[in-house]
């Protein structure tokens, strides 16, 4: 992990915090990595002119974050394959989200036949970012190769994030306050009020579930299915990472803390390589990651994609008789020689428009 610590904070004459990158030896690549991370985060910044240098004004409101940003160089190298008996028609989400937390320096992608390159197409979800891949296949071998260098930004974390009133919540957040297919909020919602119905409301009460789910849910591959839901892993109390993620999504919508399911690359301690999911609860009135299962820290986590439970964000969905017969999707960490600058703790402040 790369330190890209906020630089020596400065007080202009009327009386807002500025960051002035020049003190920060940057390269053009890393200011702009630097900035479209300190956006992602809810800063609000105008360049300024009259000052020398690349001065950006920050105006805090009174929070105080106190986890710095970093950001991670991240090589993947994605590999399906599959043996098809017939015909059959594909729906993947492999590529990198193009989205605020994160850039994609460069990708590829090729689709083979036992005999050639095959056509695909892509095409970006205008709501969720979701990227497609759409392709037909005939019946024989398969294979898939996603490769892309992506800048994952840091996370921000601010205890003080508030949970907001049902009238408060945003017309285009509240669909993730709704039981889905998998998580089975209304059937749990005495049992999130009797766990977690007393405790603090905001970031704590959703650190507080993911807690509770990381020591009372046994990590266990093979446990659970692909119809499994947060209910049935409630009470087996084991699976797998997309269990934990369920779970943890549907005790906060219980508790009326939207929340949803995210798929990425993640690179774990152990292998073998997967997949991984995790989840966002919309605190502070922005979104913030969260990983009740403790394998991968948030912000190594490369988002593929985002929606209500695992059937939005599935990997594959295939239209006809084909097996899979590789899934190897490698993470890497690229070494950055990005600087390291000290930082005084009451100038990580987000802000609100």
């Amino acid at each position: 992990m790369h330190g890209l610590v906020l630089p020596q904070c400065l007080l202009s004459a009327d009386g807002n915090h500025t960051f002035d990158l020049l003190q920060c030896n940057l390269n053009e690549c890393e200011t702009n990595v630097y900035l479209q991370m300190l956006r992602a985060q809810g800063f609000q910044m105008t360049e300024n002119t009259c000052n020398i240098g690349r001065q950006w004004p920050i105006k805090p409101n009174g929070s105080d974050p106190v986890i710095a940003p970093v950001y991670n160089r991240i090589k993947i190298d994605c590999e399906l394959a599959y043996e098809l008996d017939a015909t059959s028609d594909f729906v993947f989400m492999i590529h990198a989200s193009a989205d605020a937390s994160q850039t994609i320096i460069e990708e590829n992608l090729q689709v083979k036949s036992a005999t050639s390159l095959l056509p695909f197409r892509t095409y970006a979800d205008p709501h969720s970012g979701n990227r497609f891949l759409r392709l037909q296949a005939e019946a024989g071998p398969l294979k898939l190769n996603y490769r892309a260098v992506v800048d994952r930004m840091g996370e921000l974390i601010d205890p003080n994030a508030a949970e907001d009133p049902i009238h408060g919540i945003p017309d285009d957040v509240l669909r993730f306050l709704m039981p889905t297919r998998y998580c089975e909020s209304d059937h749990l919602g005495p049992t999130a009020i009797q766990l977690f119905g007393n405790l603090p409301r905001g970031y704590a009460r959703v650190k507080a579930i993911c807690e509770w789910v990381h020591q009372n849910i046994e990590y266990r591959i093979g446990s659970t299915v692909a119809t499994t839901t947060a209910r049935d892993v409630f009470e087996q109390r084991a699976g797998v990472c997309r269990d934990f993620a369920h779970l943890s999504v549907t005790l906060c919508r219980a508790l009326n803390i939207p929340a949803r399911l995210v798929s990425g690359y993640a690179q774990f301690p152990e292998p073998p390589p997967d997949f991984h999911a995790i989840f966002e609860a919309w605190l502070g009135g922005r979104w913030v990651l969260f990983d009740p299962t403790e394998m991968v820290p948030v912000d190594q986590v490369v988002r593929v994609a985002t929606g209500r439970d695992a059937k939005d964000v599935a990997f594959a969905t295939i239209f006809g008789p084909a097996r899979m017969t590789t899934m190897s999707p490698n993470v890497e960490f690229i070494p950055q020689n990005v600087p390291t600058l000290n930082v005084a703790k009451p100038i990580l402040t987000s802000v609100k428009p």
